[in-house]
């Protein structure tokens, strides 16, 4: 099966953003390939002048909301590494051997969100009603932040805009759609300890998917 990549614009993101940055993204993509009816909701970011899209779905945003927290522990434990999420959208299929039933995932898309994270001091984490948002931790230099806030969130628009013309331009890989599904299945994963994104880029093209985040 052909499976379609697409790497997305890599963002410089300071450690209080990354909660709304993956928001953003995953969100907006995972709405982009949801099936049948789904109840859209609009949200809006908090750290910028951009509103995107959910699928109003409970269980999606708490499995994302999940990867996000993990993705963060990452970064925190692993400082030094190139920061990459990836997420996969596959088929199930039963590949019947000889002397017994598998059920394989045949990997048909992948986008790769690329994070380019500035290290600073931890923030203070605020709990809102609909999400949780790292407050920015300087009050100083805020005519710099500014100008690199602002440079992000043009950044941030070009990536939305890079999955919109994405998803109308490739249609051809995507599977036939079944019948009572509201969503295609979808994995999301990083790099493993070891890996830098290059490693994981490489093995994406050798074996067809990343290593699972536990």
């Amino acid at each position: 099966m052909n499976c379609e990549v697409c790497q997305l614009k890599e963002l410089d993101v300071e450690h209080f953003e990354i909660r709304e940055v993956l928001r953003c993204i995953l969100h907006t993509i995972v709405f982009h390939r949801a099936l049948g009816l789904v109840r859209p909701k609009d949200i809006d970011l908090e750290l910028f002048e951009i509103t995107y899209v959910q699928c109003g779905d409970v269980e999606v945003e708490k499995k994302l909301d999940e990867k996000i927290d993990q993705f963060i522990s990452w970064v925190e434990k692993h400082p030094n590494k190139k920061r990459q999420v990836c997420i996969s959208f596959y088929e199930r299929k039963n590949k019947q051997h000889p002397w017994y039933k598998k059920i394989e995932r045949l990997y048909w898309e992948q986008w790769h969100v690329n994070l380019n994270v500035t290290q600073h001091p931890k923030a203070h984490s605020s709990k809102s009603h609909h999400s949780k948002v790292v407050v920015d931790p300087g009050e100083g230099r805020s005519e710099d932040r500014s100008v690199r806030r602002a440079a992000l969130e043009a950044s941030l628009r070009e990536v939305l805009f890079q999955i919109i013309k994405f998803v109308n331009e490739k249609k051809d890989h995507v599977p036939p759609i079944t019948d009572g599904v509201m969503y295609f299945p979808y994995e999301i994963t990083i790099p493993s300890s070891s890996d830098s994104a290059m490693d994981m880029f490489k093995r994406m093209l050798q074996t067809g998917h990343p290593t699972m985040l536990s």
